[in-house]
């Protein structure tokens, strides 16, 4: 299928089953107040919420300014992370997912619940990159790599900062889900 296609069409799909919306964070108020406060919480080390993530709340996804220009597969495998949040936040509800999302049991440095929630999403991201890119894609050292920065870096607030077990979290992740596409 064409990329493009198959971005749209799973557009139109978590927009019939969730009733998406899509929306640019540098047009939200809340996300510039929330990108000024990240960078205060890390001390400077996230500078790059507006600009280089995109961020699920509810049934929105707020999406960074370039979002359209990106490569359409590259916004399909966002999005097939983003859908483990929307079906999160089915199940936990808004203020269920911002108390252990963000709380539970710390909100920067061991935050538990956070890293749980960001399992699932990175696993559906291993997986759709190996779907979209080949099985070899997310065996790549620099992808393993930047995948686990992300639970151990001030881009999630040092959300599980055990590398080891993060390792070994991925790689089953990869035997599990990348073995079968090759």
């Amino acid at each position: 299928m064409d990329p493009e296609a198959r971005y749209q069409a799973y557009v139109a799909e978590l927009e019939r089953d969730f009733r998406l919306r899509i929306v640019k964070k540098p047009d939200s108020r809340l996300h510039r107040a929330i990108h000024k406060a990240l960078i205060v919480v890390t001390f400077g080390g996230m500078r790059e919420y507006l600009d280089g993530y995109q961020t699920t709340i509810g049934r929105t996804l707020y999406v960074t300014a370039d979002w359209d220009q990106r490569d359409p597969s590259e916004r399909y495998c966002t999005l097939r992370h983003e859908a483990v949040h929307l079906r999160q936040f089915r199940r936990w509800t808004l203020p269920g997912m911002a108390i252990f999302y963000l709380l539970l049991p710390l909100p920067v440095g061991l935050a538990y619940f956070r890293a749980r929630f960001e399992m699932a999403a990175y696993a559906e991201s291993i997986r759709a990159v190996a779907e979209v890119y080949g099985p070899d894609y997310p065996r790549q050292a620099w992808y393993r790599d930047h995948v686990i920065e992300q639970f151990t870096s001030p881009a999630y607030g040092w959300m599980w900062p055990f590398r080891r077990s993060l390792e070994r979290w991925y790689d089953g992740v990869l035997a599990t889900a990348v073995g079968s596409c090759a």
